[in-house]
């Protein structure tokens, strides 16, 4: 889940699997936003 700076509640969200992860949060670093990452189960999928 991206986060909104001001207030911290939920701004988008996205399910990737294991090898997009570094992606994401490389990008995120990069731009200064904040993100959450939690595991999902894989029947959720």
């Amino acid at each position: 889940m991206r986060l909104d700076d001001v207030d911290g509640s939920a701004v988008d969200s996205t399910v990737v699997d294991a090898a997009s992860v570094n992606r994401i949060v490389q990008q995120a670093a990069a731009t200064g936003q904040r993100i959450y990452i939690r595991p999902v189960e894989s029947s959720a999928l």
